[in-house]
């Protein structure tokens, strides 16, 4: 049976998460920083560590290693609608793939094929290519360093 919280509400030595032992391991961290918000930034930090269910102080410095280690890289909000726009340029350019094979397929057995299929494929494929283009240079706009 698992020990009660401290009277205090803190985790009791038994209770350590895999990841607290883990970062034990390396090293106790006894260094510290002073970290400034706004009142609306501090908000967002606050609902950021308490959706990933840990404590403020430990999401920042996790966070921050994080970054620093460059285990996650750090984009905008709007990084999830230009992730949804990759999958989907992704997944036309697949479909656009087998609509090529397809055509290869026809051309090589009987030459069936018209000039308008051929050229609406290609006319596809250039879109698609187009928009993963420019998702390439949003990604790449949002790794610059900001002023």
């Amino acid at each position: 049976m698992a020990e009660p919280p401290a009277a205090d509400g803190r985790r009791r030595s038994s209770d350590r998460s895999a990841r607290y032992r883990e970062r034990e391991a390396d090293g106790r961290r006894d260094k510290r920083t002073k970290v400034s918000y706004t009142d609306t930034e501090l908000t967002i930090v606050r609902e950021a560590a308490a959706r990933d269910n840990q404590a403020l102080a430990a999401w920042v410095g996790d966070a921050a290693l994080k970054v620093a280690k460059e285990k996650v890289v750090p984009v905008s909000v709007d990084a999830r609608d230009l992730i949804a726009e990759l999958i989907q340029a992704r997944n036309q350019l697949s479909r656009i793939g087998n609509n090529a094979n397809q055509i290869a397929r026809a051309l090589n057995a009987d030459g069936t094929v018209t000039d308008a299929q051929l050229r609406a494929t290609l006319t596809a494929v250039n879109a698609a290519i187009q928009r993963m283009d420019e998702a390439t240079r949003q990604v790449m706009r949002e790794r610059r360093p900001r002023p």
